[in-house]
């Protein structure tokens, strides 16, 4: 089994630091500090650190949160959240992970981007025999 590499992280903010204002940021960032305002990044990971106080929304392709976000968190490819991190804002992305002992106030949307055209099938592979069923559209 391979393991997954891991993403360096390009950008850290430590404990005593106290930032207000918009972050835009490439690759990985990690935040241990307090941050109030906008975070956004196309195809970046911002992780939030335990003891970290986040007051902004968030646009990231994947956030990872152990500590206090309050605002929204929008990512294009996954939300988790882990004990004992909370998250006071709504969130969405299509794969969503809360951990036990998480607290989450909000609203929680997974839309998966899909595109279905009316002349497509859908297509399943059960062991060496392939399945095609047609779908009518949907309004």
């Amino acid at each position: 089994m391979r393991k997954k590499k891991s993403e360096p992280i390009n950008t850290f903010l430590g404990t005593d630091t106290n930032i207000e204002g918009t972050i835009n940021f490439k690759g990985t960032i990690r935040l241990d500090g307090k941050v109030k305002g906008k975070i956004s990044s196309i195809g970046g990971t911002i992780i939030v650190g335990q003891g970290a106080v986040i007051e902004a929304d968030i646009k990231v392709e994947k956030a990872i949160i152990m500590g206090e976000v309050k605002g929204a968190v929008e990512a294009t490819e996954k939300i988790e959240v882990f004990s004992p991190g909370s998250v006071e804002g709504n969130i969405k992305a299509p794969v969503i992970s809360i951990d036990t002992g998480v607290k989450f106030t909000g609203t929680c949307n997974m839309d998966a981007v899909t595109t279905h055209d009316k002349n497509s099938d859908l297509k399943l592979s059960l062991g060496n025999e392939t399945n095609v069923k047609s779908f009518p559209k949907t309004i």
